[in-house]
């Protein structure tokens, strides 16, 4: 069964006066075993990073600070376009999904990954990906 990318919001616990924490815990809000950690700030927000899908691995994203912009396209060629706008909600994108991120001014992007790093489970050729969609309709 496919998966496709989905808002998970994550638990707020505090107050306005305290400040809050979130919290992504391994396969019970986040639906994997976290492997790797990452975080990308000081992004300009006249550039669109992104531009790549995974083969195996699975994220969840969230923007602790500014507003991140996901677009997403799956194998079916369906495109979505999430927001985040809040640390409590937090982006999940499976294997195979195509996306074009945009960040506001200072936004500040974590994401927690389903395996380490791997340059070979990268797919960084459009073309590439659309083959992949081919295959899948002929399949």
């Amino acid at each position: 069964m496919d998966q496709k990318p989905t808002i998970i919001m994550l638990p707020k616990i505090g107050s306005s006066d305290l400040g809050y924490i979130s919290v992504g815990e391994n396969s019970k809000n986040i639906p994997f075993d976290i492997k790797r950690v990452y975080w990308t700030y000081y992004t300009p927000q006249d550039v669109t990073r992104g531009g790549h899908a995974h083969l195996i691995l699975k994220q969840v994203i969230v923007a602790v600070s500014g507003i991140i912009t996901f677009t997403t396209e799956d194998l079916n060629g369906n495109k979505q376009e999430f927001i985040l706008d809040s640390p409590d909600k937090g982006l999940f994108i499976p294997e195979k999904i195509w996306r074009d991120i945009k960040f506001s001014h200072s936004a500040v992007l974590l994401c927690l990954a389903s395996e380490k790093y791997t340059e070979d489970d990268y797919i960084r050729d459009y073309e590439i990906f659309s083959k992949l969609k081919d295959e899948r309709k002929n399949s």
